[in-house]
């Protein structure tokens, strides 16, 4: 595959799970980074991240904000496995990903976490630094 359809993917990949709407308002925050950044706690001195348990057994995280509008929203955010044909579909991307950038030299570690990185809306410096042509390793 050619670098185009690498950052492809790579933006398909984060578009997946961002944005995200509030259904009071209809704001939208375009990133995990923004939806942190624009939202507010609940309540002064509340804890707004809770560690929670899926029913097979998974470990995510809930984030309870408050939109600008005030409305409360709720996002998940860590291992949290989307059975339905878009999830399947954003895991095999992934892995086509992972693939690609290990075939560029990075190591399979290095690969996954800066892929999560752009699925959590963070900045990857090693990724950019490939789409600019640079190298790894």
């Amino acid at each position: 595959m050619s670098d185009a359809d690498l950052f492809a993917g790579l933006k398909a990949l984060v578009d997946s799970s961002f944005p995200k709407r509030c259904a009071c308002c209809g704001r939208v925050y375009a990133s995990a980074e923004e939806f942190f950044r624009e939202t507010q706690k609940i309540r002064p001195g509340s804890r707004d991240l809770k560690p929670a348990t899926e029913e097979d057994g998974t470990r995510i995280i809930e984030a309870f904000r408050n939109c600008v509008c005030g409305s409360t929203l709720m996002e998940f955010f860590g291992d949290r496995r989307d059975a339905s044909l878009a999830g399947e579909g954003r895991r095999k991307r992934f892995g086509v990903l992972m693939q690609q950038l290990v075939e560029r030299g990075v190591d399979g570690a290095v690969a996954k976490q800066e892929l999560l990185k752009l699925v959590h809306g963070q900045h990857s410096e090693l990724i950019e630094a490939l789409r600019e042509g640079g190298k790894t390793a």
